[in-house]
């Protein structure tokens, strides 16, 4: 029997909802554990506050950095169950060790001066400014970490934003509203020089010479996110760009850019469907035969950490192999 979209809708609304969905796609493996992250990673590192300790002098470049795709698209009611992507709030991604956040805004109706959280034309009814704040209260009392949040400009729906508004609303909120001293915003600092800081990446035009976002590849970035594919094997297909990305990581140490390799798929398939099998198939397997080999694997974001524990855990123990 087929699944309706109300019946999906009311299993995706929460954690308890998330666990009666996943039933569906099959029983838990060892790759997909459905309970919040425990404390400590396999290697015995706390997730709240793993990069602390990490050498200051160590680029971020070097790092492998766990990041959640549309960090905020927490409920199926603000959209779809096909636009739901994380169960965990930001405090909770940033508490279990997830350190790079893809924020994406459009305008707020009503509010002509601020930013709303979007997916396409979705409002997820939470501000830029709550962001901000949840991230600078977990810096506070966490200053040996970092935070990596890719600003992307929506543009979509009835509060689509041209560039200069954009623009003029970034800057509001770094000097109106003050947020201006949490950002690092030029060139890929130091670990020690981040610390404390939300490390920009703007993924919007601006004149102002920040690290520049690509979903390909730029002086910055060089980025797997293939989200839909043809043809008759795309989980497949999307799994073998992710171990090629990794794999290109593994083989340039010294690379120059920044590498993302999103672990998340659309293409028509649900997100929590989707992650869950390229999970299974392709990157436990792969993380699990790699355990002790050194590498740094860039920002990997994915949906649902949450039902996926154990890579999250395993890319942080990565920074200590």
């Amino acid at each position: 029997m087929g699944i309706t979209r109300r019946d999906l809708l009311r299993w995706g609304a929460g954690a308890g909802g998330a666990a009666a969905v996943g039933s569906l796609f099959g029983p838990v493996s060892s790759a997909t554990a459905r309970t919040a992250a425990s404390s400590a990673t396999p290697g015995g590192l706390p997730t709240d506050s793993w990069m602390s300790r990490l050498d200051g002098s160590l680029s971020l470049l070097d790092l492998t950095v766990p990041g959640t795709h549309d960090s905020c698209c927490q409920n199926p009611w603000y959209g779809t169950e096909w636009s739901h992507t994380q169960n965990w709030g930001i405090p909770q991604q940033l508490q279990e060790g997830v350190r790079f956040l893809d924020i994406r805004c459009n305008g707020l109706e009503g509010a002509p001066d601020e930013l709303g959280i979007y997916h396409a034309d979705n409002y997820q009814h939470i501000r830029l400014q709550d962001v901000l704040d949840q991230c600078r209260s977990f810096l506070a009392a966490h200053p040996g970490e970092t935070v990596l949040m890719r600003l992307r400009n929506e543009r979509a729906g009835g509060q689509s934003l041209d560039d200069p508004e954009f623009q003029r609303r970034v800057n509001h909120y770094l000097d109106g509203l003050g947020y201006r001293g949490m950002f690092h915003f030029y060139g890929w600092p130091t670990l020690g020089t981040a610390r404390g800081k939300v490390v920009l990446l703007a993924d919007f035009a601006n004149p102002w010479g920040l690290i520049d976002w690509s979903s390909g590849q730029n002086d910055w970035f060089d980025t797997q996110d293939v989200w839909q594919i043809g043809g008759t094997d795309a989980l497949g297909d999307k799994g073998r760009y992710i171990t090629a990305q990794f794999d290109k990581a593994f083989l340039n140490p010294a690379y120059p850019r920044m590498f993302v390799n999103f672990l998340s798929y659309a293409g028509g398939y649900w997100p929590k469907s989707s992650s869950q099998t390229l999970m299974d198939r392709t990157v436990y397997p792969y993380l699990v035969a790699r355990t002790r080999q050194r590498a740094r694997f860039g920002i990997v974001p994915m949906d649902f950490p949450d039902f996926h524990v154990n890579v999250l855990q395993m890319l942080i123990d990565k920074n200590f192999v």
